[in-house]
């Protein structure tokens, strides 16, 4: 028999920890290589992490809640001697590979990026860390007093969100700094709820307590305007109907709407480049990448968004299996860290709830969402050569949710009309 360490894998490019939500297995337990072992929480998402060897657990090196580091041994497993050759080496391999070289040293851009704050030979911040610090207005002296817990006395996220949540001292945001010099920004307050005995008081879970602090960090930070044009969806909702069986028989997927709805907003983006941006500061970033997000309702009633990166670079039938495959996984729990990340734009399907508009909060550091409404039957004036008439149309609002900093009216209208015009005008020749 020999000993296998089993390390917190790197789980996306600027992830430097993990909270570990529960174990999967306990120790004595047998284990196959790639089956789960435990579930972890990212600031991101909530995932699973697999065994990279099969064999016994011998011992389990941390416990739920913990928050461990990437790279971190957080198991050991008895494999037998016959694995255990291959199996240190390849063990030693992926540790090295999944410690981050931000560990060893800063990434100057990454840190010129996200905030002042610096690391040292004598203390080393991690990027989530970093840009807490930015969020918050901490400045370099101020981080450099936290006490640590990590290795080497390191600031893990948990020790940072304790010593905001403890702080005495309020400092200005760089967003609040921004802000109006004649007035400080203003101070939210929380009306406690009115409970009688028969009311139910149901604690937020993790992944609520995030969005519920996202989405209000969304509104505080951009000044929302939204702009609504409705479509003709006719001959998209003909062609689909005519080719979705055969899809399913060829692909084993179902073909929906929102592959079309990506398909004509990326059309719309290339139009209209100056709506796939970020604002840092006073700076806009113009963004090469068009990467959408798509909002995926999950079981238990939250939501998340994976991220189709490159959308322009794929096909109608490519679209289709990437938005079928990112909601599968989001609802089986099963997404990675970077799915989750780089989005540049994003689309809201509201429509698949009955509902036929919405005012969509926008996904920061983004400055756009674009809501799809239900598609309905309605009598519409239809003009022909012989003169105009009233027939039977499907219609649909779409809804266009934008950063009024640096997106005006012109702007957010034109693209949400792009994005109409190209669905109008969709091709019905084509083949899937």
């Amino acid at each position: 028999m020999a000993d296998i360490e089993i390390v917190m894998p790197k789980m996306g490019e600027s992830i430097m920890e993990a909270t570990i939500l529960g174990w999967l297995k306990k120790e004595g337990d047998t284990i196959e290589q790639d089956e789960s072992l435990l579930e972890v929480a990212t600031d991101k998402v909530d995932t699973e992490v697999p065994s990279t060897h099969g064999g016994v657990i011998k011992k389990l090196l941390a416990g739920e809640g913990d928050v461990v580091e990437v790279g971190k041994v957080i198991a050991i497993i008895a494999t037998e001697a016959s694995e255990s050759s291959n199996g240190a080496a390849s063990n030693k391999k992926e540790k090295q590979e999944d410690i981050p070289t931000s560990s060893i040293q800063d990434n100057p851009a990454e840190s010129q990026e996200l905030t002042s704050v610096i690391s040292s030979k004598d203390r080393f911040y991690s990027p989530l860390v970093k840009t807490i610090a930015k969020k918050e207005g901490i400045s370099q002296s101020e981080l450099d007093a936290v006490e640590g817990s990590g290795q080497d006395s390191r600031v893990t996220k948990k020790d940072i969100l304790n010593y905001i949540k403890n702080r005495t001292t309020a400092v200005a945001t760089p967003a609040a700094r921004s802000a109006s010099t004649t007035s400080s920004a203003p101070v939210a307050s929380s009306v406690p709820a009115v409970i009688d005995g028969e009311d139910e008081i149901i604690e937020m879970d993790r992944m609520r307590k995030m969005i519920a602090e996202r989405m209000v960090e969304s509104k505080r930070v951009a000044p929302h305007v939204t702009s609504f044009v409705e479509a003709d969806m006719t001959a998209v909702v003909n062609w689909r109907n005519r080719n979705k069986n055969a899809f399913k028989e060829k692909e084993g997927e179902a073909l929906t709407f929102t592959p079309i709805f990506i398909q004509a907003i990326v059309k719309a983006i290339k139009d209209y480049p100056n709506i796939n941006i970020q604002v840092d500061g006073t700076r806009i970033i113009k963004k090469k990448s068009i990467n959408i997000g798509v909002a995926v309702a999950l079981p238990s009633g939250n939501l998340i968004v994976p991220v189709i990166k490159n959308a322009d670079q794929l096909s109608l039938v490519g679209l289709a299996k990437k938005v079928n495959d990112l909601a599968k996984r989001a609802r089986n729990n099963q997404l990675k860290p970077d799915e989750l990340s780089g989005g540049t734009f994003t689309v809201s399907n509201v429509g698949s709830f009955g509902n036929v508009m919405g005012t969509p909060i926008i996904m920061q550091t983004q400055v756009g969402i674009i809501a799809t409404g239900a598609v309905v039957k309605k009598p519409a004036v239809i003009e022909t050569p012989e003169g105009d008439m009233i027939g039977i149309r499907h219609k649909m609002f779409l809804s266009h949710s934008y950063d009024h900093r640096v997106v005006d009216g012109a702007l957010g209208g034109m693209v949400v009309r792009r994005v109409a015009d190209y669905l109008e005008q969709f091709d019905t020749k084509q083949s899937i």
